[in-house]
């Protein structure tokens, strides 16, 4: 087949869907890649990076003009006009947004959304969202670190002794776990709190204290076993218990970083802004979840600002921020994911039977074949 990588044109989108690695590896199983000229050079990709992995650059028409489109973040109305009906999209569409979904059926093609692949064992090497939640919890530390006053580590100096920052960590998904390891190998002191019960014993594996709150009802109960790997919503007795835990550790943490997100909803709010006005000035706040809402009321997507003393850090693609990595292995994810629709002579099979396929198709033949309600 031929393969496009486009380049990405979504406001501060650094990433690219394909590096020479995976470029190498298509044309090695007889496919053609074109490559859009400086597709790849925000993530550190020369165009002659790619030529050498067997590629051919074009512009924009050529590479969104393939029989297989391979991108970042769903096309633009722009970028859909220029795709063939016909066409097969793999990228990270936002299977929650129902009109984006409906304009890229109505041009006839076939899209997957890999956000929308089950968190099984078999997916792993797939799962976009790990991944790029891995880049995301390791940037949140550096960037707490960057806004941060004081030092992280404990230092023992002849001028005198500099104590360890505390680090509150509200979410224990794979992004809170990353921030956990990166934070802990920097020497803060790290306390952390998820609704899941289960993830407690990984949070001390990684040296952190976990912030319990128990669970007194079976409602409560049956909520924090999360589904399918995700957080559910949870109900307001346990949230309102919650709320004072953290609000008794934020008031002695030096920086927070939150990371709760439910898919198709907005973020559930965490840090109120009453508990914000009694952290101690100069701390830091890292809201991962400001582009859908925010953990916290004060933060503002896409800005840094000061609230009552406290820096909230609103930035709403932190992958995007360390593009060469993140592209690195958002590329292989979409290699794996390719082994399960191509089939062995390396034309398009799409098996309806699989379950990652299944979960991942939106439209097909001018037809939406899944809707979801944000």
């Amino acid at each position: 087949m031929q393969i496009g990588i486009p380049r990405e044109t979504h406001d501060g989108e650094t990433r690219v869907a394909a590096t020479p690695e995976t470029v190498r590896k298509f044309v090695a199983q007889g496919h053609q890649v074109v490559v859009e000229a400086g597709a790849g050079r925000a993530a550190c990709i020369t165009d002659g990076d790619y030529e050498a992995a067997g590629a051919r650059l074009a512009d924009a028409g050529a590479a969104l003009g393939a029989e297989l489109v391979l991108k970042v973040a769903a096309p633009s109305p722009v970028e859909l006009a220029q795709m063939r009906p016909g066409a097969v999209l793999v990228g990270m569409l936002n299977p929650f947004d129902s009109a984006q979904i409906e304009r890229m059926a109505a041009q006839g093609i076939t899209a997957f959304a890999l956000e929308a692949a089950p968190r099984t064992s078999r997916a792993q090497s797939l799962d976009v969202l790990s991944s790029q939640a891995n880049v995301a919890g390791y940037k949140a530390v550096m960037l707490a670190v960057d806004h941060y006053p004081r030092f992280m580590p404990m230092l023992m100096t002849a001028a005198g002794t500099v104590k360890a920052a505390r680090v509150l960590v509200l979410g224990a998904g794979v992004a809170g776990l990353q921030a956990i390891a990166t934070a802990r190998r920097l020497g803060a002191v790290i306390e952390a709190s998820d609704v899941r019960p289960a993830v407690k014993e990984q949070v001390e594996s990684l040296g952190a204290k976990f912030v319990d709150v128990p669970c007194e009802t079976d409602e409560e109960r049956e909520c924090a076993e999360g589904v399918g790997g995700y957080a559910r919503p949870m109900p307001a007795s346990w949230m309102a218990r919650q709320a004072q835990a953290v609000h008794e550790r934020a008031r002695q943490a030096d920086i927070v970083i939150t990371t709760a997100l439910i898919p198709g909803r907005k973020a559930p709010t965490l840090l109120h802004e009453a508990t914000v006005a009694e952290m101690k000035p100069g701390s830091v706040i890292i809201d991962l979840a400001a582009a859908q809402g925010g953990n916290c009321p004060l933060s503002v997507p896409g800005e840094v600002v000061v609230r009552h003393g406290v820096t909230l850090v609103g930035h709403t693609n932190l992958p995007a921020l360390l593009p060469a990595d993140a592209s690195a292995l958002y590329a292989r994810n979409l290699l794996d994911f390719l082994k399960l629709v191509l089939d062995q002579d390396g034309r398009f099979h799409l098996d309806r039977d699989d379950d990652i396929v299944a979960a991942c198709l939106m439209c097909e033949g001018g037809q939406v074949l899944r809707r979801n309600a944000a």
